[in-house]
């Protein structure tokens, strides 16, 4: 039998962490080393399999699209792809009037600071501290953290940075250059953090005060991921810019930069394109996704994920600091032995993520039912009882 860890370390780039688990099938929320043995999902591949693995309407939808068209150059018009994008449209809300299709979070980021400076003429960004916006070089220039960006300084956007949920640093960093304020509705990389209420609607005001654009990253918290269909949509803002990622395409590689029509407007021909964004196999991932996400589906997992909170924080250990969170978007915080804590459920087979330096991180997919949330709180908590003893 091939060591296929053994060959993915020498034939692929090592820039992952190896958690030493070759796993080759899935099937709902349970996915399956090469022996067959289930490991329950709670991470869902960092927020991606929103429905987990093998959803029918899914499965249909791109097995019949895979016999049609599965790519097609943007330049051309496609039947799919503009109804798949008057959709996005109309369930973001907000004033979007168009979507820009790109394959993935960091790509869909990059296209909100290039818009953003084609809307204003500005060059200047402001983002968060602890924010996560990509590794792609000018999603790392929005990115914090040294662990991500030492390697590459200088980078290639001018960025300042302010603490997240903090008004009076984003007005004082404000000027009359600043194109931009990029944010998360949550911090998700960060550790998942929340923003007090009412933060993105004020900061939404500031930024129109002074000319300057409202980016919301919603590429981990949207498409239900809190419950509702973008986090930011709790505040009922009047929106410039969102972008989409993960879980758009049911599990195939999509993303989206949204925007007003008066932005649109601003971005000429040719300034940004994307040879597979909106290709007909991933609109045929979005419409299915799409049509999944609907009102009944986001009241189960705000339902779902509060059951889940008041599981986790019914457990009594002296290494557990915090559970903090919303809806299936949820976060341990631990006093020490983070990565034990995530090894130690491996072992226990179930997969979780890590946020931040102190954060076991949850994203399971949207069809987890409470049993399953009993079976991992358990053994949440012998992993946590077993090195607190230790």
């Amino acid at each position: 039998m091939k060591d296929h860890s053994f060959l993915q370390r020498k034939y692929l780039v090592n820039s992952y962490v190896n958690r030493g688990l070759t796993l080759v099938a899935g099937d709902g929320v349970h996915l399956y080393d090469a022996a067959g043995t289930p490991y329950l999902d709670l991470m869902s591949n960092y927020g991606v399999n929103i429905f987990g693995y093998g959803h029918p309407a899914l499965t249909a939808r791109l097995e019949k699209q895979l016999r049609t068209l599965v790519t097609l150059h943007g330049s051309f018009t496609n039947d799919l792809r503009s109804e798949t994008a008057q959709e996005l449209v109309s369930r973001c809300g907000g004033g979007l009037a168009q979507a820009f299709f790109s394959s993935s979070g960091s790509e869909a980021n990059e296209a909100a600071l290039k818009f953003a400076v084609l809307a204003t003429g500005r060059k200047r960004f402001i983002a968060c501290r602890n924010g996560y916006h990509g590794k792609t070089l000018g999603a790392l220039s929005a990115t914090d953290g040294s662990k991500f960006r030492s390697a590459f300084e200088p980078l290639l956007w001018d960025f300042v940075f302010i603490p997240f949920n903090d008004l009076e640093s984003l007005e004082a960093a404000l000027q009359a250059e600043t194109a931009a304020f990029l944010v998360e509705p949550i911090q998700g990389e960060g550790g998942i953090i929340l923003p007090d209420p009412g933060y993105l609607a004020e900061a939404a005001e500031l930024c129109r005060s002074r000319g300057a654009l409202l980016v919301l990253d919603e590429v981990q918290t949207g498409l239900g991921r809190t419950g509702r269909f973008l986090a930011s949509q709790s505040e009922h803002i009047a929106f410039d810019i969102v972008t989409v990622g993960k879980g758009l395409g049911g599990g195939i590689p999509a993303a989206a930069t949204l925007v007003t029509q008066a932005i649109g407007d601003k971005i000429p021909r040719s300034a940004h394109t994307s040879t597979f964004g909106g290709n007909p196999l991933a609109a045929a991932g979005i419409r299915a996704t799409l049509d999944l996400i609907d009102d009944p589906l986001l009241g189960y997992v705000r339902d779902v994920g509060a059951y889940f909170l008041e599981r986790l924080r019914s457990i009594r250990s002296d290494l557990i600091v915090q559970v903090r969170g919303v809806g299936l978007m949820l976060g341990l915080v631990v006093s020490a032995m983070r990565d034990d804590i995530l090894k130690g459920l491996q072992r226990e087979k179930v997969l979780a993520i890590p946020a931040a330096d102190d954060v076991v991180r949850f994203l399971p997919p949207f069809i987890i039912e409470k049993p399953h949330l009993d079976e991992a709180t358990e053994k949440i908590e012998k992993v946590v009882s077993s090195l607190s003893r230790n």
